[in-house]
């Protein structure tokens, strides 16, 4: 393992200590699911975001489920989790999910990726949500 991959999980680990996934009371805080909007726009909207607390990034991924093993390996290379949900005729709706500090910048890059990964494996991206902890209100875009 690379000196720069350790540190960037040691960081990774500091940011989100105590924040998974399944943690209870978790509360959508933003959406994006028009790629129109920008991921700037949906942070700046999102009323129940705190910003320098860590978040559950969820992205919704449409995938063949022939690829759903492919998909999980390459994903988990950058501590992403492919969670199945539900299948939808020949393909399989999954979200891949981890913790972080969100900001514009990296939710961008990552619905990028995520946009490309999909393309690759011949299934579609269809955008993300963000939880944190507590009652906040939902904003969407």
């Amino acid at each position: 393992m690379s000196w720069l991959r350790r540190l960037r999980d040691l960081a990774g680990k500091r940011e989100t200590a105590g924040l998974t996934p399944d943690t209870p009371g978790l509360r959508i805080v933003a959406r994006a699911f028009d790629p129109a909007v920008a991921d700037s726009a949906v942070l700046g909207a999102a009323s129940g975001w705190t910003a320098d607390a860590p978040a559950v990034l969820t992205h919704h991924l449409s995938l063949p489920a022939g690829r759903l093993a492919e998909a999980a390996a390459i994903l988990a290379q950058d501590g992403y989790e492919l969670r199945e949900q539900q299948p939808d005729g020949d393909r399989v709706l999954a979200h891949a999910v981890r913790v972080q500090v969100l900001d514009a910048l990296h939710c961008a890059q990552e619905r990028a990726r995520m946009a490309g990964l999909a393309q690759r494996l011949g299934g579609d991206a269809l955008g993300w949500d963000a939880r944190q902890p507590g009652d906040s209100p939902t904003t969407s875009a």
